[in-house]
């Protein structure tokens, strides 16, 4: 186990910027530490100031947004929050590209792109990546230049395959913060990122950090009531009043980040099982909706044989105000979903576990249906967990988000799968 907080033993300085250090950490191998400094900066820090409180701001913020990316699945090089004002985090070996994901045009943006009026907004999100090079104020750059430029980073080539793996990853972090921010009626307008590649795995994480520095945030789509770090960039003169404001912008930016690693909406999957011998099958069912973080709750009834109990206890959840999504396993002749569908508003889906003799067969009694029912069937217990995921996706960012990870890690690992087998070919 790593030491606790207080003794932490610092070692060399790896690294430092405008507003942080970063210190290896002799006791845990492959570590270091993201020191906070109390420094706000604009423009390649043309503009700095010292705002008292700024590190504890920023490093809450950060330590909220990876945890609630890392719960989602996304790989980050995040390990724990250790202080106030530090986090530790897997060592990478950065590559030095500003990724910026956009929904609405702004900023930048308007200024390299003369004509685009602010507020047009980008459908898939628009991604643009800079070079990080302060003498020459960070250029965007190309894919292509990022390609031919062969940067090396812990023994990783950085190629096509890396660079798409960085875009694609690049939106789907932009897209579970935007979501995430949704319920607090704040807009997410552009997102900048940074990976690195973990020096003991060899992967590439999101790395740096997430904080009031690296987007723009419009309570209520509102420009005027930004919360972000542009209020203190658009200040005309930095007084003590001023700083203030911008600090009460921070800290409230602060406050609300720890709100969006919960959430209000519940949501339960009860798996109704026409005898115990579907029990395996529904076992698998209630596993995989764990994965989602998703509580799940096994029953027996038979509609064919006990037609009463099973509406019985159809009325215990529904009326107990919990949204429910039943899911009917039942073999040979599925009775159960569908009279759990013709007798139920809320959503049924038939999962039957069908066997290998009379399968093509008994799946009939899932897919032809009475009219006015509208029960849905899927053969596999983990896609059943995850169809009834999207069904409170749709209210839970949680949720969603876990979603949306499970399919960037999909797509990364085929990617990957791809990469390597051209090389074993060559």
């Amino acid at each position: 186990r790593a030491p606790a907080a207080a003794q932490l033993k610092l070692g060399k300085k790896v690294n430092e910027g405008k507003t942080k250090e970063v210190y290896e950490l002799p006791e845990i191998p492959g570590c270091v530490l993201m020191q906070s400094k109390d420094q706000i900066t604009a423009g390649n820090a043309a503009r700095k100031d010292r705002m008292e409180g700024k590190a504890a701001i920023s490093n809450t913020t950060t330590s909220c947004v990876f945890q609630l990316l890392q719960e989602a699945g996304i790989k980050t090089a995040f390990v724990r929050k250790h202080s106030d004002t530090a986090f530790v985090a897997a060592h990478c070996e950065m590559i030095p590209i500003e990724w910026v994901c956009r929904r609405i045009a702004t900023g930048s943006f308007l200024k390299r792109n003369p004509g685009v009026k602010e507020g047009y907004k980008f459908y898939p999100p628009k991604i643009e990546m800079f070079y990080k090079d302060d003498a020459n104020n960070d250029p965007q750059w190309s894919e292509e230049q990022l390609i031919e430029a062969k940067f090396c980073f812990a023994g990783l080539t950085i190629g096509q395959t890396e660079v798409d793996i960085m875009a694609r990853s690049t939106q789907a972090i932009f897209e579970i913060l935007e979501k995430s921010w949704q319920p607090q009626n704040c807009t997410l307008v552009d997102l900048k990122i940074e990976f690195g590649v973990n020096i003991l795995t060899k992967e590439i994480v999101l790395a740096d950090v997430i904080d009031n520095d690296s987007w723009r945030l419009w309570p209520a789509g509102d420009r005027s009531q930004q919360k972000d770090k542009q209020s203190y960039r658009d200040l005309k003169e930095v007084t003590p009043e001023a700083l203030q404001m911008v600090k009460r912008n921070f800290e409230w930016v602060a406050e609300r980040v720890e709100l969006l690693l919960k959430t209000k909406s519940q949501g339960r999957v009860v798996v109704l099982m026409g005898s115990p011998s579907d029990l395996s099958h529904c076992e698998k069912i209630k596993k995989a909706c764990a994965t989602f973080g998703i509580p799940c709750e096994l029953r027996v009834t038979s509609a064919h044989k006990g037609p009463d109990e099973t509406l019985r206890i159809k009325a215990e959840y529904e009326g107990d105000g919990v949204p429910t999504v039943f899911v009917a396993v039942a073999g040979r002749s599925n009775g159960l979903g569908p009279v759990m569908s013709g007798n139920t508003a809320y959503p049924v889906l038939n999962c039957p576990p069908l066997s290998a003799d009379w399968g093509a067969q008994d799946v009939w009694s899932s897919l032809r249906l009475p009219s006015g029912l509208g029960c849905a069937t899927t053969l596999s217990p983990e896609g059943a967990a995850q169809f009834a995921a999207q069904v409170f996706g749709l209210n839970n960012h949680l949720v969603w988000a876990k979603l949306r990870s499970s399919m960037l890690n999909t797509w990364i690992s085929l990617k990957q799968a791809d990469k390597k087998l051209r090389e074993c070919t060559l």
